[in-house]
């Protein structure tokens, strides 16, 4: 592995620390360090199937927040910098080194020479520019990395391979930011596409695979970049990618992924549920899990909605519900509970589990406080009106459906009538944005806890429509400061005042596990419980 790079920042020792706290992810499971076990001689060629429940409709990584399609389109581009999924340190790719100021406001990056897009150009200072630049037009879609460069004041051309990011306030996310897909690099006459044309039409990137054909609803399909030799500096291989193709075909229904996985009609398979598992632990089938960092999957409030506005209602939903009950019948082997509004494996995670106790009892007597009255059917009413909301979700999970299905249940019980609503994947951001809905359910994933501030501040895509406050000022200050304690002060100030205000429901962490072939060896999980695929090989 190549060592880390050389960064002159005297602050570097503290500001690394804060930004790759070690109490990341681990593997766990069956598999841990990737699928294969005494798999021999690693060998090129072949094609590699892997089917998905969803698509996003996109095929832009800078564009695209849905694991399913994250799983291919990450092997379309590189980013600047890696993030080590065992020890969370961020480590050279694009970037062979950076220099970040003493105030964290200013990063500067020196990139690897030689390095070219599938189009030929090569990859300069001024592509990174174009792409950083162009990030904050994307729109609906583009809200995860507009997010990452928000505060930017400028980004320079230094030299041809120096380019230099400068933010108005100290940014203490950022490093790690330009490890995700979501800051993947693209060529600049991709990034002078509009974002329409990126979605439907693709990009071009500089990674180990190149878009060849994408059939929305249908599948994605990649073809390896020959000549590639720019590869991060964790991967074990160097130059070109083991496998000729990479096909991903979009299979909603869980148990027809699991049989097609049985029979070998695929190599592996996403979101596999506890109702699977039996099913695929046979001789033929490695289960390969991972917890996912971030924000953890709930019920988002759209806090603007009348019914919701009441701090009594919403925390009434929150005691409602009870996530060990869910977390056990619905989820994979392994699944922990929501104890906080982040994942117990992001960096600066607070535990709050007492905040989110299953408490039928106190449930009903917030209600009852509030005003809403049982009624003859259960169902609670007041002034005339039931006590009702709509919830939106989509089919990105196998998972989705019961668990909601149990949260229904749940929630019936305390007097609240739930009503789910499915939308089409690509229908979802769209609705968040409009803010024409109740009640959304999904998780956001990221290894730093700055996702509080892209999903939570009022400054962003306020998805969730919380009210301008206190909220905002923990959010903004533990983007700007880089002195670990305080950071970690401020993140635990943020979790609390999204919890203890119910703006969000937590419910279940997410889990990632994939069903994987024994035939494929080295699909390993990248610090965000994606999947990296340049090691992969068949044999």
């Amino acid at each position: 592995m190549t060592a880390l790079p050389d960064v002159r920042s005297s602050r570097w020792t503290a500001l690394a620390a804060l930004l790759t706290t070690s109490v990341l992810l681990t593997a766990c499971g069956s598999s841990t360090a990737g699928s294969g076990s005494d798999s021999g001689r690693a060998r090129s060629g072949g094609t590699l199937t892997f089917a998905v429940g969803s698509d996003a409709g996109c095929v832009d990584p800078q564009q695209v927040a849905s694991n399913d399609t994250i799983y291919s389109v990450r092997q379309i581009v590189d980013s600047l910098t890696d993030q080590d999924p065992r020890t969370g340190k961020i480590v050279p790719w694009l970037a062979k080194s950076w220099d970040i100021s003493s105030d964290a406001t200013t990063f500067t990056f020196h990139l690897r020479s030689g390095v070219t897009f599938s189009d030929g150009s090569g990859l300069t200072a001024q592509v990174v520019k174009d792409n950083f630049d162009a990030v904050p037009k994307l729109g609906a879609l583009g809200t995860l990395a507009e997010g990452y460069l928000s505060g930017v004041r400028s980004t320079t051309v230094v030299d041809p391979l120096t380019v230099r990011v400068a933010f108005r306030k100290p940014n203490a996310q950022f490093l790690q930011a330009t490890s995700t897909h979501s800051l993947g690099i693209e060529s600049s006459a991709s990034v002078r596409r509009t974002p329409q044309q990126k979605c439907s039409a693709g990009v071009v990137g500089s990674g180990p695979f190149t878009l060849q054909r994408y059939v929305q609803n249908q599948s994605i399909t990649l073809a390896r970049r020959s000549g590639y030799a720019w590869g991060s500096s964790l991967w074990s291989k160097k130059g070109e990618a083991y496998l000729d193709r990479l096909v991903f075909k979009v299979v909603p229904e869980a148990g027809v992924r699991t049989g097609s996985l049985q029979s070998g009609q695929v190599d592996a398979i996403g979101s596999v549920g506890r109702a699977d598992e039996a099913a695929l632990g046979g001789g033929r089938v490695t289960l390969q899990r991972r917890a996912n960092p971030g924000v953890v999957f709930g019920l988002g409030f759209n806090n603007a909605r009348p019914l919701l506005k009441d701090a009594r209602v919403r925390r009434a939903i929150v005691f409602g519900i009870d996530r060990q009950q869910i977390a056990d019948t619905v989820f994979p082997t392994g699944t922990r509970a929501a104890t906080g509004i982040l994942a117990h494996t992001t960096p600066d995670y607070t535990g709050l589990g007492p905040d989110l106790a299953f408490d039928a009892a106190k449930a009903k007597s917030l209600l009852d406080e509030a005003g809403w009255k049982s009624a003859g059917d259960g169902i609670r009413t007041k002034d005339g009106r039931r006590l009702s909301l709509t919830v939106d979700w989509f089919p990105n999970a196998a998972t989705n459906q019961p668990a909601l299905e149990l949260v229904q249940q749940q929630l019936k019980a305390i007097g609240v009538a739930v009503t789910l609503k499915q939308l089409q994947v690509t229908r979802f951001a769209p609705t968040l944005q409009s803010g024409d809905y109740d009640a959304a359910w999904g998780n956001g994933t990221r290894a730093d806890p700055d996702i509080l501030r892209s999903s939570f501040s009022t400054g962003l895509a306020n998805f969730y429509r919380v009210p301008a406050g206190d909220l905002d000022t923990a959010l903004s200050a533990q983007a700007t400061t880089t002195a670990p304690a305080e950071r970690e002060q401020l993140v635990a100030r943020a979790e609390q005042l999204i919890v203890r205000n119910a703006y969000y429901a937590p419910v279940v962490e997410l889990q990632t596990q994939l069903g994987v072939s024994k035939r494929v060896h080295d699909l390993d999980f990248d610090a965000s419980s994606r999947i990296q695929l340049h090691d992969t090989w068949i044999g």
